[in-house]
């Protein structure tokens, strides 16, 4: 019988079964036990030091302690120290990207997914190269910098010589003064062999979904094609990270499974990337299941509320602290506003989640993997985050630094990646203002862009950014980052 080791390489080892169960009893009984909340709260606040601060995180159990506790003040005080935390580590700075789909065609049976192999409605399509690099002008056309691109999983149309050619065609596009200078890839488990390639190719973040860790929940809702097998799935960042690949990305389905029991098991898959590889997850997605073509969210039973999605991501930002949480545009703008102060540091804007969408005039419904919430262009979420007190940034100066994987944790961990980021991301900033904003936001922009130069504390950086910046509004282009 499995035991629970977060060292160990077997799925149902390091995710296990008993000891979630024991988990969520322990919370449920200790749900209202004010002085040990007291304390994990305490332990998760983060703490001053000479270089800036540090965060302890929290285990499964104080976190999903934290989760079931439904004392009012508590709750408050949960989601108050999540935006201390991120404001600590990831200031008020949002990373911007954009999905790019370039096949919907998939073997796979997901009961949960209209790209499933039995889904006869849906109109089947694959980019061609061509293809790609119109999309990619599109994109570059509103202003991103930095893509996920998603494909279904397809041996024959989506093999990994395709995904390959892709990201060399997304690359190389250089469009007026626009460049993808990030593609962040969300494709199906696969080989250590493959993960070699894609770092070979470039990628930043490999993201894979878990969509739910019950394993047999898990197998009920994959019944057909490789991803049926739980195992090959749950071990596939071990997989990517012997390949080579310095940041992955997790992420569950909110919705198909008891949400606490998907919650204990994300954070253990955290503590045994943390263990096994020495980093944690480079990001962590809170997507929640959204109607779509033959997908209605009302055959699923397991659905969770605005307040409870909000005290998950306030949860994850307390016991992942360094990680980047991503919220999509599956969300509208009232649900996405909110989670913005409880530890979310990037969002989509402006996206199309079908095959070819982004050449499309009207957004077309009929091969999207799920409906869109939020149908703001870019620059409108761009303005509306400057409103909120947010610098866009549209950075990926790490990738290109070389500080990735656990050389970024460990300036995360000290403090010191907002020496980095926050100018880096006033100037990426400035760079999309002068090139793509529309004039409301470019007023906006630049009223935001003058302010927050005024708080990088280091006056050489400080200097050298606002001499950037004055380039890139003279058009005189230079390609500096910190």
């Amino acid at each position: 019988m499995a035991t629970y080791n977060p060292k160990s390489l077997h799925a149902e080892d390091f995710i296990h079964d008993g000891e979630i169960q024991e988990t969520l009893a322990w919370a449920e009984a200790n749900k209202n036990n004010v002085a040990l909340i007291d304390e994990i709260l305490e332990k998760a606040r983060p703490k001053p030091t000479a270089t800036g601060c540090v965060c302890a995180g929290l285990t499964h159990r104080e976190a999903s302690l934290l989760l079931a506790c439904e004392i009012p003040e508590k709750v408050k005080r949960m989601e108050e120290i999540a935006e201390e935390i991120k404001l600590a580590f990831y200031g008020n700075r949002i990373v911007i990207f954009a999905p790019l789909y370039l096949s919907n065609y998939c073997v796979n049976g997901c009961v949960y997914c209209p790209y499933h192999a039995k889904n006869r409605t849906i109109p089947r399509r694959k980019l061609t190269q061509d293809e790609v690099r119109a999309e990619v002008i599109a994109l570059q056309d509103m202003g991103h910098k930095r893509l996920a691109i998603e494909a279904g999983e397809d041996p024959v149309h989506n093999p990994i010589e395709y995904i390959l050619d892709c990201i060399h065609t997304i690359y190389g596009v250089h469009h007026k003064n626009g460049d993808i200078r990030r593609v962040n890839v969300n494709i199906a488990a696969t080989t250590v062999e493959e993960y070699q390639m894609l770092k070979a190719a470039g990628i930043g973040t490999y993201i894979l979904f878990q969509e739910t860790y019950h394993k047999e929940s898990y197998e009920t809702l994959h019944p057909t094609g490789p991803k049926h097998n739980y195992a090959w799935h749950t071990e596939a960042m071990d997989r990517a990270m012997d390949g080579g690949i310095d940041d992955v990305g997790l992420g569950v389905l909110f919705g198909l499974e008891m949400y606490k029991y998907e919650f204990a098991g994300l954070i253990m898959h955290a503590e045994h990337l943390e263990a096994v590889h020495g980093v944690g997850p480079h990001t962590i997605s809170v997507p929640r299941l959204k109607r779509a073509d033959d997908i209605n969210p009302d055959d699923f039973d397991n659905g969770i509320s605005d307040d409870i999605f909000a005290k998950i991501t306030a949860c994850i930002r307390l016991a992942v602290p360094y990680t980047g949480i991503i919220i999509s545009t599956r969300e509208t703008e009232a649900v996405r506003s909110r989670l913005l102060r409880l530890g979310v540091s990037q969002v989509s804007g402006g996206s199309r989640t079908s095959v070819g969408g982004y050449t499309e005039e009207e957004r077309p419904h009929d091969t999207e993997q799920f409906d869109v919430s939020d149908q703001r262009s870019l620059d409108e979420v761009v303005r509306w985050l400057m409103e909120n007190g947010h610098i866009p940034s549209f950075c990926t100066a790490c990738y290109r630094e070389g500080r990735t994987g656990d050389r970024f944790m460990s300036l995360c961990k000290n403090g010191q990646i907002l020496n980095c980021c926050h100018p880096n991301a006033l100037m990426t900033l400035s760079e999309y203002l002068e090139d793509y904003a529309s004039p409301e936001t470019k007023a906006v922009g630049y009223d935001m862009v003058q302010r927050e130069l005024q708080r990088i504390p280091k006056e050489k950086v400080r200097q050298i950014a606002e001499d950037n910046i004055k380039a890139i509004r003279n058009s005189n282009r230079r390609d500096f980052r910190f």
